[in-house]
């Protein structure tokens, strides 16, 4: 049985939080970071036990939603 491991913070301790985000940032050297959000501050709460992943995701996401995207 391959049991996925769960991410949520009841389940990790902050440094296994912190291994999670650094394992999302490329180590490619041409990798062109301008405009892109930077991960360590976008998932500061996770990191730090106050937000869950899908949390941050969302007030991410909802910050590029406008009135706009939706119109006919």
């Amino acid at each position: 049985m391959n049991e996925e491991k769960s991410y949520l913070i009841k389940d990790t301790t902050k440094e296994e939080r912190i291994a999670l985000i650094k394992s999302w940032i490329p180590d490619d050297e041409n990798f062109d970071a301008d405009g892109a959000p930077d991960l360590w501050d976008l998932y500061a709460d996770y990191i730090n036990g106050n937000k869950e992943i899908a949390e941050c995701n969302a007030a991410f996401t909802a910050q590029y939603i406008t009135e706009d995207t939706y119109a006919p």
